[in-house]
């Protein structure tokens, strides 16, 4: 056979090979199947899209990505869907000081919970703890009822209790807000007006304070959280148990609640004295700006600066005692119902005195603090040495502390940033 014979045979055994025997019309393609108008319609948008992006990648060479030239035609699905979501702050800290796991969901334990609200890490350890059905039991059983309440209760139960996020959220909550809030909320929950509220009232109730949905509104189906925060089983934490007792059918009396309250809030405080006093009776006033001080977003600078005026200004150290130091940081809780007041007593927003800062003090908490702390707290504040405080200033820098450095802030950072801050704050108070 001669060669043109050879490839005659090879190229229609070339074709049968890949023809099917199927007698349906070969398909047609969606681009076949479009006008010759629609065709060149086509050619047109194409090549437009392609020229933009390449002269958009020649004036902003740094900005231009592949993904987005991607996404624009439609070969990379939406990195939002696909992206996990970011961790608030609140969260992260959790997560971070959280050193038992149950089925699970991790959990803070009491001791957990104290550091996560004055250390800045927590302590090292290789892994969480894993707890079973009998350890649970054995925490349970080692918890006491409101009867053992104490300003020294999460001390004493130390790694023996757990305490859930929302818990964590609602106890933060405790530490920065009047009892005036809670007892408002608690009346509409006491249907029948005896101020007791049983184990389910108390969720409600501490769902509405703990913000819990308000932060978690992007992950609204717990089952799929894969952070181990939120979890559909339920466990009765040492908060429940301390509370409703071990079988969660005792009830919770406000007077009850407003006793954990403040030795919760005492003990906290108790922990953030002992840091600087070393089991003296007394901080310096220099220990005390840095207590109020240690959760603003100043720069070092600005930090020495102040720390080096109230050396300065100080005629004598008479110490802070503890009594001084709680009135105060009771006081910082009312920082809403002191803001009200001073628009309402200085309605151009003018600087005020340190009587004026006395009286409204007096009218916010019932309390009257010392006249060696309203001095002190002027000589931290008052920067030009006037003897004047701008309150707005005050209130702006007094939110960081009593939120401790989990508030939302601007992106911006060092000095711009914390001015951008108090600048927002003043805002929203005038």
């Amino acid at each position: 056979m001669s060669g043109r014979g050879w490839q005659s045979l090879f190229r229609a055994q070339s074709l049968r090979r890949w023809q099917s025997s199927s007698t349906l019309p070969p398909p047609i393609g969606k681009f076949e199947s479009l006008s010759d108008n629609s065709r060149r319609f086509t050619f047109a948008l194409a090549g437009f899209l392609g020229g933009s992006a390449f002269i958009y990648s020649i004036i902003n060479p740094n900005k231009f990505k592949l993904s987005r030239v991607k996404s624009m035609v439609g070969l990379e699905s939406d990195s939002k869907e696909l992206e996990k979501r970011k961790l608030t702050s609140r969260e992260k800290r959790f997560i971070k000081f959280s050193s038992v796991e149950y089925e699970g969901q991790i959990y803070m334990t009491p001791q957990d919970f104290l550091e996560s609200v004055i250390e800045a890490e927590p302590k090292p350890r290789l892994k969480r703890r894993k707890l079973g059905d009998r350890e649970i039991t054995a925490l349970k059983e080692n918890t006491p009822d409101m009867a053992g309440n104490s300003d020294s209760l999460f001390r004493h139960l130390g790694n023996k209790g757990i305490i859930a996020y929302t818990e964590y959220l609602f106890l933060l909550t405790i530490l920065i807000k009047p009892s005036s809030g809670f007892k408002i909320a608690f009346s509409m929950l006491d249907q029948d007006g005896n101020e007791r509220i049983d184990k389910e009232e108390f969720k409600v109730l501490e769902s509405i304070f703990s913000s819990a949905a308000k932060e978690r509104k992007e992950n609204l189906n717990l089952e799929d959280n894969d952070y181990g925060l939120q979890k559909g089983h339920q466990v009765d934490t040492s908060l429940l148990v301390h509370f409703f007792g071990r079988d969660g059918e005792e009830e919770l009396k406000f007077s009850e609640f407003c006793t954990f309250m403040d030795n919760l809030q005492t003990e906290v405080l108790h922990m953030e004295f002992g840091e600087f006093s070393k089991g003296a009776p007394s901080i310096s006033e220099l220990d005390f700006a840095r207590i109020l001080l240690r959760y603003t977003f100043l720069n070092s600078e600005d930090y020495d600066n102040i720390l080096e005026r109230l050396y300065e200004r100080l005629q004598e150290e008479k110490g802070i005692t503890f009594e001084e130091f709680k009135d105060f940081c009771q006081f910082l809780n009312n920082l809403d119902d002191f803001q009200i007041a001073m628009r309402m007593y200085t309605l151009a927003d003018k600087p005020i005195s340190q009587e004026e800062f006395s009286r409204a003090v007096h009218i916010c908490t019932g309390k009257h603090l010392s006249t060696h702390m309203v001095y002190t707290v002027f000589q931290i504040f008052d920067d030009d040495g006037d003897g004047l405080l701008s309150y707005q200033e005050f209130v702006a820098m007094m939110k960081d502390r009593i939120h401790r450095g989990l508030k939302t802030y601007s992106r911006q950072e060092g000095w711009e940033g914390f001015k951008h801050c108090v600048k927002r704050e003043m805002r929203e108070t005038s």
